[in-house]
């Protein structure tokens, strides 16, 4: 990050947060790299200790298991297993971290995704003994989907094999080789024994040959290259404010959260789906006007022209405006036991803005067991699928590119009977002719568009 920005003391403070997720097999040790990274870094309280000390010795285990300080539903704990996301929060004094551990079984591909979906860096863990398996594979692969930036390979158990130098490098070379031909632009492979500490927080002093970095230090000096700065600035409109008081009788405000990039008063901007255009000429945060905000600050933006603005228009730099589109192609994965199929009708949440939607097409599911092949034309979507679907919306919407950002490139598909999210969606490139900003349904129901 560049050093000459008058912004750059709040904005450092704000990237040395990481967001972070695990993932590996069923018993490869995910929950147990989790547990010793924070017992080693100092971030497990003396009560939580004292408790999963106590849970350990009610199981018969005479150390502490400390895959318990992350295993927090009662169905995980009496299975031994990791079954819902489990998000922790801890600190170093190098960088912030939030860290989600994602289940192994392949039934649970839908809660990777939710934890790797905000992730600047996924853990991929490997038993040692079994090297890469085809749940090693389908995590790299929805890393891929996810265009997470880095992703590190952690090769897990190397205190059962003698920690062998050979056996490190066979699967380091078979998962790069993997990783890499799927896309994932940064790959690195840290030996280690979760059980241990070996290379987890601490270097193991039973395997000399290796010296790169431990964990948490890879954890700490990576860079977080996905900076919402760098991005184009988009701005969610979540809530008009008008308090139409004695003291500010013509003060009108759009209040949200900045989704990427960066705002400046005076700054020419574009307000869709109407395509009306005005410049910036106030930003309130935190009760006092700045002329500057960024990404993902909450900020209220004045207007200097009275526009017709309302929750769930978008407001983006004139230079920089996304596409307007009702034809929406990307790629999804679905969350719910109920399938997606053609001709489904459903809601599309995308940003503040919620609109109809019929599924036109889905043009392929991807074999996650066989790198990112595809299967083509699928009658429908089953739950934990990944594939495409290709969308017409009632109503035109500005959707990026998920490659470009991916707050205003992903959505969700929402069953309009019942509100039950359905499917999570990372949007591809327009690919139909822009919709205009008037356009609208061709019957009364709002259904054919």
């Amino acid at each position: 990050m560049t050093t000459t920005s008058p912004l750059t003391a709040e904005q450092l403070s704000a990237t040395t947060l990481l967001r972070f997720a695990t993932a590996g097999s069923v018993d490869d040790g995910k929950s147990t790299l989790v547990g010793r990274l924070l017992h080693d870094s100092k971030s497990v309280l003396s009560d939580q200790l004292e408790a999963v000390e106590r849970a350990s010795l009610g199981r018969g285990q005479e150390a502490p298991d400390l895959a318990l300080l992350t295993d927090g539903l009662r169905a995980e704990r009496e299975q031994g297993i990791t079954i819902d996301v489990a998000y922790r929060y801890f600190a170093t004094a190098r960088r912030r971290f939030i860290l989600a551990d994602t289940p192994g079984h392949v039934q649970y591909t839908r809660n990777m995704v939710t934890g790797a979906s905000t992730a600047e860096l996924a853990v991929v863990l490997v038993d040692a003994r079994n090297g890469v398996v085809e749940q090693t594979r389908r995590h790299a692969a929805v890393a891929a989907l996810l265009r997470v930036p880095h992703v590190v390979l952690a090769v897990n158990k190397m205190d059962l094999v003698e920690y062998a130098e050979p056996v490190f490098a066979a699967i380091a070379e078979e998962f790069t080789a993997y990783a890499a031909s799927l896309g994932v632009p940064e790959i690195t492979a840290i030996p280690i024994s979760a059980l241990a500490g070996d290379n987890v927080v601490e270097p193991s002093a039973n395997m000399d040959w290796y010296g790169g970095p431990t964990v948490l230090e890879h954890l700490e000096t990576v860079p977080v290259s996905h900076d919402l700065t760098g991005c184009p600035a988009r701005f969610p409109v979540q809530y008009v404010i008008r308090p139409q008081t004695a003291e500010h009788p013509d003060y009108r405000g759009y209040a949200g959260q900045i989704a990427s990039g960066l705002l400046r008063v005076g700054e020419p901007v574009t307000v869709l789906p109407s395509g009306r255009t005005t410049t910036i000429s106030g930003i309130d945060a935190l009760g006092r006007s700045v002329h500057t905000a960024w990404a993902p600050q909450s900020v209220t933006v004045l207007l200097a022209d009275d526009l017709d603005v309302s929750r769930g228009d978008l407001i983006a730099p004139s230079g920089s405006v996304p596409p307007l589109t009702q034809d929406v192609r990307a790629t999804v994965c679905h969350l719910h036991e109920r399938p997606l199929r053609i001709g489904d009708r459903v809601l599309l949440k995308h940003a503040t803005r919620t609109v109809k939607a019929i599924v036109k097409a889905l043009p392929y599911r991807i074999d996650l067991s066989h790198g990112l092949a595809h299967e083509n034309d699928p009658a429908a979507l089953e739950v934990n699928d990944i594939g495409a679907v290709q969308l017409r919306t009632a109503e035109p919407l500005p959707i990026d590119a998920y490659a470009v950002t991916r707050l205003t490139g992903s959505f969700l598909l929402i069953d309009p009977a019942d509100g039950t999210t359905l499917t999570a969606g990372m949007a591809g490139e327009a690919f139909a002719e822009p919709a205009q900003a008037a356009g609208g349904p061709a019957d009364d129901e709002g259904w054919d568009f």
